[in-house]
Formats: structure tokens, C-alpha cells, sequence
């Protein structure tokens, strides 16, 4: 028998990823490893809509809840962890199903991808200038260097532009240059995406943020902000969460965190179809297929 099966489960956040891996997994004995960023981090629950154990129906889940939320995390680390789960599944002949809408994160899993190095002091020389000159000019920068790049990174995410500078300096070539490939780094890969009209895309984001709320997401919040997520440089960026810690903070009103957490939502879900529609390798399903785990097994199955 040859090298198990090796699927990921991609598409924008709402889009129903999390219930079609389980369903996946039970179908072909698989394991789900998780491929969102900010699942990795114990107590963020509600808001990064991390299924609770009763409905992963006893499928094991790998990379779930192994960070505090004071401790950082990167791509490259990510890469390290979910290659191990991968790699530890198939050691057992176990289907690996990888699942999330962080899309760099899954890419850096799933291709030939190796990162450019980093220089603590040319990185403390970048953000020394986002201190002194703020976000938007720091924006501005990478925007003059390498717009495809600044398209794609919000000003606000400043660890993510001050890397793309750092990136930029250490190469001498653009940011997006060192993304990788569409070359696997597995043999037996599948991809199928969950596809969503963007009109429904987005009354499904309003309608998980207005449950989020109903489940107590601020209560959750503020439990993480006195655990140190106010302190984390990534858990503290996650969206909703960043939003009501505003609110925490006296910066918003609660109503103003919940509509900011909608139209980012909104916003992500945007880049996210971007990414993957980059992608020609992904086995596209219409989320309202009524027979989509059917539709989905077949296109497993046809690649095993």
C-alpha cells in the first residue's frame, strides 16, 4: 500500500470547514490537524469558533489549544508542529485532514517553503520607525517597496508589515516573491474547498459574530485579559478579540466592537477567497451542495 492520503479542507472563515473535516475524518478514518492560527491558543474558543470536543465526535484533533495566550507564534514554527502531526498520522497509515482559513499558514504546510532568516537588528531598526512614525507611514513604506504585498497586509497588522520590510531588506526582492510555490511538499495531496457566494458569506459572518456575542464572547475576552492576552503580541491581534479589548479599554462602545468585528470579518473572508482562488489545485465545492460530503469523499477518493 502506498503513502496515505494527505487532504486539507480550505475556504474562507463561516464557510463550514470544521464540520466537513470531522465528517471527512470519520468517513476515512482520518485525523483533523488544525490549521488556524489563532485555534492554537488555549481559552480562545468562542471567538476563533473552535468546534467544543462534543461535535469533533471523538476524531482525535491535532494543534488545538498548545499556546497561552502570552506566548507569540509564528509561520515557520507552525510549519514545524503541523508537519510532525502530519507526518505522525501517516507513520500510522491514519489520513491526515488539514483544516483552517489561514491561508499562509496552510500554504507554508503544504508546499516547498522555506523562510528567509531574520536580523534582530535590522528588525529592531523597523520597528524602532514604527514606533517613531507610526502604522500608516510604516504601510506607506512596504507600499512604495512592493505594493502587491501592502495590498494584501492590512497597516494595522504591523507584524506582518514589519516582517515584509525585514524580508524585503534581507533579499533585496519583494515580500510576495518569497511565497512559496505551487509545488507539494507531500506526494498524495488533495485539496477541496468550500466555496461561498460572497453575499451569503456575509450574512453568515454577521450571523457567527451575533452568536459569538450571544455566547459570551466578552465574558471569554476579558477571563484572556487577565490571563496576559492584552500583553500577547499575536493572540492579542485575533479578530474580535482586538476589538473588545478596545471596548475593555474604554476606546469603543460594545456595539461599536461588534460591527468593527463584523466588517474585519468581512474584510479577511475577502483576502481569504483571494489566496485560495490563487490556487489552481484546489477541488472547488459549493457550500450548498446537497450532497457535499458525497461530492467531497469522491474527490478524495479519486485522488487516492
Amino acid at each position: 500500500m502506498g503513502t496515505p492520503l494527505f487532504v486539507a479542507v480550505v475556504g474562507p472563515t463561516a464557510a463550514g470547514k470544521s464540520g466537513l473535516a470531522v465528517e471527512l475524518a470519520l468517513a476515512v478514518g482520518g485525523e483533523v490537524v488544525n490549521g488556524d492560527s489563532m485555534q492554537l491558543y488555549r481559552g480562545m474558543h468562542i471567538g476563533t469558533a473552535k468546534l467544543p470536543p462534543a461535535e469533533r465526535r471523538g476524531v482525535p484533533h491535532h494543534l488545538l489549544d498548545i499556546l497561552d495566550v502570552g506566548q507569540p507564534a509564528a509561520v515557520a514554527e507552525f510549519q514545524g508542529w503541523a508537519r510532525e502531526a502530519i507526518g505522525d498520522c501517516r507513520s500510522r497509515g491514519v489520513t491526515p485532514i488539514l483544516v483552517g482559513g489561514s491561508a499562509l499558514y496552510l500554504r507554508a504546510v503544504l508546499d516547498e517553503f522555506e523562510f528567509p532568516g531574520t536580523d534582530p537588528t535590522l528588525r529592531q531598526d523597523i520597528e524602532a520607525d514604527l514606533a517613531e512614525r507610526g502604522a500608516t507611514a510604516l504601510h506607506a513604506r512596504l507600499q512604495t517597496l512592493d505594493p502587491a504585498a501592502a495590498a494584501s497586509i492590512l497597516p494595522g497588522n504591523t507584524r506582518r508589515v514589519v516582517r515584509a520590510l525585514e524580508v524585503i531588506e534581507l533579499t533585496g526582492g519583494p515580500f510576495r516573491a518569497s511565497l512559496p510555490e505551487h509545488a507539494y511538499a507531500f506526494d498524495n495531496v488533495i485539496q477541496v474547498g468550500i466555496e461561498v457566494p460572497r453575499e451569503v458569506l456575509d450574512e453568515r459572518i454577521e450571523q457567527r459574530v451575533d452568536q459569538m456575542w450571544r455566547a459570551g464572547f466578552v465574558d471569554e475576552v476579558r477571563g484572556l485579559e487577565a490571563r496576559g492576552l492584552r500583553e500577547g503580541r499575536t493572540a492579542s491581534r485575533a479578530l474580535g478579540y482586538r476589538q473588545i479589548l478596545r471596548f475593555l479599554a474604554g476606546l469603543c462602545s460594545e456595539d461599536e466592537a461588534r460591527l468593527e468585528t463584523v466588517i474585519g470579518t468581512r474584510k479577511f473572508a475577502r483576502r481569504q477567497a483571494t489566496w485560495f482562488k490563487r490556487d489552481p489545485r484546489i477541488e472547488w465545492l459549493a457550500y450548498d451542495e446537497p450532497e457535499l460530503l458525497t461530492r467531497a469523499l469522491d474527490a478524495v477518493r479519486s485522488s487516492a
